[in-house]
Formats: C-alpha cells, structure tokens, sequence
C-alpha cells in the first residue's frame, strides 16, 4: 500500500463553503481508480491538494510512500499530472514542449532524447514530434500532454477530467491507453471524470459527491445488478452529465 496513493481524513473550506469534508480512500500500486462525481463534486479541490496547489489543515495525504505534509518535494516528484485545462505552448513543437520539461526534471541530453521518443511511441505521436502543437487536434494535445506528464517515471499519474470536449473514439483510445499503462507497467492512475462511460467493471472506483465519498470498491461491485450510470445517478441524488 505504501508505494500507491493514501488519502485519510482530508477536509478543505474556501472560506465558509465546504469543499471537502474527510474524504479518505487508497489506491494501490498499479490500480486503475475512477474518480466519479458530478461538476462541482470536489475532484479539482481534491486534485489541488493532491498536487501542492491547496494544503489542507487536517488529514493525510501519501504519495508513493512520501508525506505530502512531511516530504513534499518528494511526494511531488512521484507525481505526473495531466491537468482539465491544458498547459501547453502553442507555439512549441510538441518535441520542444517535452524537451522543456524535461529540463525542469533536470533530464537533458540522451536520456532526455530517449525518453521523449519512447513517450511519443507509446502514445503513437513520434511523427507529430516536430509539429507545432497549434496544429494538432485537441485528442493529440492530451496524448502529448500525458506524454509528458510520463517523462520523469512518475509512480502515480492523475489525471483531471482529461477527455472532456474529445470525440467518442479519442475518448475511448485514450482511456484504453491509460489503462494499459496500470496494467502493464504497473503505474498507479487516478482518473477524475463525471462520464460514467470511461469505468469499467475492474476498476476501482471512488464516487465523490457535495464533498464526501458515497462509494469506493471495485466498480462491478459498486454497481452490483445495476448499471454504473443507474448506480451513480442513486448516490449522487442528481442528472448525469
């Protein structure tokens, strides 16, 4: 459990509003977890703490066996993050964008070289590599940007909302492809959505609703005879986006 993502007794307030109030769930190493919840749910304030943006004054967090209170250099460095709004330069090639990045992890030279082609490839992006990232599509921007969210070897990837505003068939490849990456190369993946359709049954799932967890299991056992949209739509109380 220690080297995957711990989250215990964590609360958050914006002033007299409530955004989060003891939320707590584990994901273990190489697991695939579905943060579920409608707009306004708590996932970004979550994804805030989680990430150094927000700190909170009660509760835990753990990342990769790191403290984010004690150690948040390191908790951070375990880190790859793929962010709802994208952070990218347009006037960039994608190759310069990682290249970019890399540099701030303090990787240059062949490593860097190295590792930016093998992220490209895994991501099927090595021939968009010297186009300037205004001319891609907005499905291969989020494959550049988890591309180098991956680049340092992180432990954890989270990835916030990551297929809003893509096509079905984006949508579907890169879910694919993230799963993949929990399967086979043992990486921890928390992936916050409000579409029903990116869980699967395998998944581990965690429902977030008005700031507190309604449910956390593995999704078939979550949804149980019903549908996961069934099931969602009964414990957040509320339509599904």
């Amino acid at each position: 459990m220690s080297d995957g993502l711990v989250v215990e007794n964590v609360s958050f307030s914006y002033g007299s509003r409530q955004a989060l109030s003891d939320v707590g769930f584990h994901v273990e190493r190489g697991r695939f977890c579905a943060l579920l919840g409608p707009n306004g749910a708590g996932k970004s304030t979550l994804f805030g703490l989680l990430t150094g943006l927000f700190t909170t004054p009660s509760g835990t967090i753990r990342i990769a066996g790191h403290d984010m209170r004690r150690t948040p250099r390191s908790a951070l460095a375990a880190l790859g993050v793929v962010f709802q709004q994208p952070a990218v330069d347009l006037h960039l090639s994608v190759e310069r964008n990682l290249r970019y990045y890399a540099a701030l992890h303090g990787i240059a030279g062949r490593e860097a070289n190295q590792r930016i082609a093998e992220a490209l490839e895994r991501l099927g992006m090595a021939e968009r590599a010297g186009e300037k990232v205004s001319a891609l599509n907005g499905g291969h921007r989020r494959r550049m940007e988890i591309a180098r969210a991956l680049l340092h070897g992180p432990a954890i990837l989270l990835l916030d909302e990551p297929t809003v505003g893509l096509d079905a068939a984006t949508r579907q490849s890169i879910t694919n492809h993230i799963h993949a990456l929990a399967t086979e190369q043992g990486l921890t993946v928390l992936w916050a959505t409000h579409l029903v359709d990116e869980v699967r049954d395998d998944d581990r799932l965690v429902v977030l609703h008005r700031g507190a967890v309604r449910a956390d299991g593995e999704a078939g056992a979550v949804r149980g005879e019903r549908t996961i949209g069934d099931a969602f739509l009964s414990l957040t109380e509320g339509p599904m986006s």
